[in-house]
């Protein structure tokens, strides 16, 4: 869910600040992304994260990697179109719920290889990364997705109805 949840947060983020900042936060957001990207590659090309580990966490950091370039490819899409088309929105909330799939795989898989701790600590820890930012990012989207659904569903007794 961490994936789906910094390309929707630069996405807000664009739409909420001035035409003088948005190229900014453009340009951060595509640094934040390859510094992800360089970390998980290290990783991944370390001589220690090839060895046996009881899981297949190196498979679940090739996902990962590629939703990564997939977070940066929709962070620039989102922030340079204006209006945003709906299939791309579509293609967007398809690729939230994979993102969603992607984080309870990594925390699945993560919770139960608890003896790669050992052989592949980099890829260990990097997997316990994901996994405890991707529950972070759960509760908040799930906090914000309830907060939004009681306004609609129960709107205040002060509010305007619109019908």
């Amino acid at each position: 869910m961490i994936h789906f949840c910094l390309a929707h947060t630069a996405y807000r983020l664009h739409c909420w600040l001035p035409r003088s900042h948005q190229l900014r936060l453009q340009v951060t957001v595509f640094l934040f992304g390859a510094t992800i990207l360089t970390v998980q590659f290290y990783v991944l090309l370390r001589p220690r994260s090839s060895r046996y580990c009881s899981q297949p966490l190196l498979t679940n950091l090739v996902g990962n990697i590629i939703l990564t370039f997939f977070t940066i490819g929709f962070t620039v899409l989102l922030t340079w179109m204006e209006p945003v088309p709906r299939a791309l929105k579509r293609m967007f909330s398809v690729f939230g719920v994979g993102s969603v799939s992607e984080g309870v795989c990594t925390a699945v898989l993560t919770f139960l290889a608890t003896d790669c701790e050992k052989t592949t600590p980099e890829l260990y820890y990097l997997s316990v990364l994901l996994s405890v930012s991707s529950l972070v990012s759960t509760v908040l989207f799930s906090s914000l997705g309830l907060t939004w659904l009681a306004t609609v569903i129960c709107p205040r007794p002060d509010a305007k109805s619109t019908v």
